[in-house]
């Protein structure tokens, strides 16, 4: 992924991600500013998490996706509770955190400006990245994490179809779930339940084959 992290595709990600000023919380901390390379079990990825794009203050600052930020914070609650992490968090790179089974990517490489990226931006990073990445892990199951996930998901595969959450796809050997984002918007709302995304989550590992010991509960409103 060298050529990932070089890419300059997109002028207006480019200078985005560039100029993002540290928050107060991380005052004085170097920033990654580059796209944010996929991460996870490599060697046996048959789970794929697919977010939107790093976060301004998460994996652009950290060089990690889904690290370093209220959403990862969320989701790596659920994937701890599905057996799919060893640890309940994804703080930096130097945490010691390690998932199982699955692979994790975003279809936009770069942090946009209000998390909206814009409809070339996404073309971009799915024609020139996603695609590949899709190619190479070959996935069982796909869950992803936002209407905008979905539909880079589906553009990769040259289909479109309506987001919803719980709502699964299957086609050809591939399975994908739709989820809300777990963003604060989602999360603080009531919107997305931790149970809501524990759910999906472990409905996915089980379809995807992976060993989950710790939740042996059944998946509720998944559709």
């Amino acid at each position: 992924m060298e050529s990932l992290v070089k890419c300059r595709l997109c002028d207006r990600l480019v200078k985005y991600r560039e100029s993002v000023k540290p928050s107060l919380r991380f005052m004085g901390e170097e920033y990654w500013r580059r796209p944010v390379p996929p991460w996870g079990d490599l060697s046996n990825s048959r789970l794929m998490i697919v977010g939107l794009a790093p976060a301004a203050h998460g994996g652009n600052r950290t060089g990690r996706m889904f690290t370093g930020d209220s959403s990862a914070k969320f989701l790596f609650k659920a994937l701890y509770q599905c057996g799919l992490s060893n640890n309940p968090y994804s703080i930096n790179r130097a945490d010691g955190t390690i998932v199982k089974c699955v692979y994790i990517t975003s279809v936009v490489k770069c942090a946009p400006p209000g998390n909206k990226p814009a409809t070339i931006e996404l073309r971009n990073c799915v024609s020139n990245w996603f695609v590949r990445e899709m190619e190479l892990v070959r996935p069982r199951v796909i869950v992803t994490l936002g209407a905008v996930a979905w539909s880079g998901v589906l553009m990769a595969l040259g289909l479109k179809a309506p987001f919803k959450h719980g709502k699964i796809l299957r086609l050809n050997g591939l399975t994908i779930y739709a989820s809300y984002h777990p963003s604060p918007r989602n999360t603080n709302t009531g919107r997305l339940s931790l149970n809501d995304l524990v759910n999906i989550l472990c409905a996915a590992s089980r379809e995807a084959g992976c060993f989950n010991p710790r939740h042996q509960g059944t998946p509720q409103g998944l559709r």
